[in-house]
């Protein structure tokens, strides 16, 4: 049986190849695109905070972020009221990568939505928000189980 999730992980497995091809030439993987949207645009994010808003565990975060740091896209620094919080800053380099990773983000959008009109456009986009709300609750509510 062929059903949404399928299509969602087949859709999500396409472009990560796409995005992987299409970073290879700034050394990043497909998953650093999103780790750095998210950085580049909340510059100071606490791993912690980013694990939350990639929906990512902790071990990857520090794993890619190590990665990151490595080859000079960001920089992990203590926070000043707790030396536990890190902290993550874009540097240079992931600023001047930003315009490309964009527009890799959005050329995979275009291609694959093609076809689209706008109000499907729109109608789709409501309805993955949706159900990545409640996959989102599921997960808070389950995570909140856990530490009781």
């Amino acid at each position: 049986m062929y059903t949404i999730t399928t299509s969602m992980n087949n859709l999500i497995r396409c472009m990560n190849h796409y995005r992987t091809e299409q970073l290879a030439p700034l050394e990043l993987k497909s998953c650093h695109a999103g780790y750095l949207l998210e950085i580049c645009a909340c510059p100071g994010i606490t791993q912690e905070q980013l694990s939350r808003r990639i929906y990512a565990n902790k071990s990857n975060v520090a794993r890619q972020l190590a990665v990151l740091e490595e080859s000079g896209y960001v920089l992990r620094q203590p926070g000043e009221a707790d030396r536990r919080v890190m902290r993550v800053y874009p540097t240079e380099k992931a600023l001047a990568a930003l315009p490309r990773i964009q527009a890799i983000m959005d050329g995979w959008e275009s291609v694959v939505a093609a076809g689209l009109s706008e109000e499907e456009r729109g109608r789709l986009t409501a309805l993955l928000e949706e159900m990545t709300r409640r996959a989102a609750a599921l997960l808070e509510e389950r995570q909140d189980g856990k530490t009781e």
